[in-house]
């Protein structure tokens, strides 16, 4: 891939969260989404490459923009394969929450797992731990791995996990063992990407969350030198024979190298929302402030970009 998608994707994300992030706190999500992909189509075709969404808001016939299979790009430059979540936490976009991110994931034409729509479990560890966690192994098993890795104590280990019933066992048991859960509404792909930088506090992610997201945070990770597994979560006979006929075997372990291969992807991101990585949208008259991370995996370089955007001249990225 060429090193100038980098500072191309994030022109992306940045405005996918300008345009969303009006909506904060309004209790609509499908207006915010709307907006999100809009803007992210509009900057992609500007783009010099031939990208390929691998990952995105569902098939031709289920999703108005930004639907897999959508060729974007100008048509000229690297083939690529693309991950997009335009609005990571159209909840907590309604709501007014933390952490809701607008999300690219790009990498070589073929490298990206075409992740079906379903659930995923998941672990997720930042550079110290890679290498040490297994999915299949008991939580306890992981918890003090992770603890011993970044020399912690099990109580000062802490764990981010979705706040749903399905889960309520899995809560349990780690407060039986004595460490510390951050629990998450939406938004697990910066929980997973947390898990990699010190002053998030969070030192692990567990837990089941939707497939196509996984394959985003494994991009992230694998540009952070983080770790994360998988396992597809099929809930009834129609996403089971989906896997089937995708060659996917629900009883394997995605391993990172799995879900993105090769030795080369870039992920980006802005916060729409304020959260612990990333500040969020922030307007002063005709003037978006923005917050970004960009990562490559070939270079290991991780940049953090904030931005000033005129509105007069942009004004199709905000809400009129």
């Amino acid at each position: 891939m060429e090193r100038s998608l980098s500072i191309e994707v994030v022109r992306v994300t940045e405005a996918a969260a300008i345009a969303s992030a009006r909506w904060q706190g309004r209790g609509v999500k499908t207006e915010a989404d709307d907006a999100a992909t809009t803007a992210m189509r509009d900057v992609f075709d500007t783009i010099p490459m031939l990208g390929t969404v691998v990952i995105g808001e569902g098939e031709m016939d289920e999703a108005p923009m930004l639907y897999i299979g959508e060729t974007l790009g100008t048509g000229d430059g690297p083939k690529v394969d693309i991950a997009v979540d335009p609005l990571e936490g159209t909840n907590i976009v309604a709501t007014g929450g933390s952490n809701a991110l607008a999300v690219v994931a790009i990498a070589d034409k073929g490298h990206l797992l075409h992740a079906p729509d379903m659930y995923m479990d998941k672990i997720a560890v930042g550079p110290e731990a890679a290498g040490k966690i297994s999915i299949e192994a008991p939580i306890v098993d992981n918890v003090r791995a992770v603890a011993k890795a970044k020399g912690k104590q099990i109580e000062d280990v802490v764990v981010t996990i979705l706040n749903r019933p399905r889960h309520l066992s899995m809560i349990e048991e780690l407060r039986r063992i004595g460490v510390r859960i951050k629990l998450i509404d939406n938004g697990d792909v910066a929980g997973a990407i947390n898990t990699a930088f010190d002053h998030t506090g969070v030192d692990l992610l567990i837990g089941e969350g939707g497939a196509p997201e996984g394959v985003l945070a494994a991009v992230a990770l694998k540009c952070l030198g983080g770790d994360m597994q998988g396992k597809l979560v099929p809930k009834h006979r129609e996403e089971l024979e989906r896997c089937f006929k995708m060659g996917l075997n629900i009883e394997n372990v995605l391993l990172l190298n799995d879900l993105v291969s090769g030795d080369d992807a870039i992920f980006a991101a802005t916060g729409v929302t304020d959260g612990e990585l990333l500040k969020g949208v922030q307007y002063k008259g005709d003037i978006a402030k923005t917050q970004s991370i960009v990562m490559r995996a070939k270079s290991g370089t991780v940049r953090f970009i904030d931005g000033q955007h005129s509105l007069m001249k942009k004004p199709n990225y905000v809400m009129r």
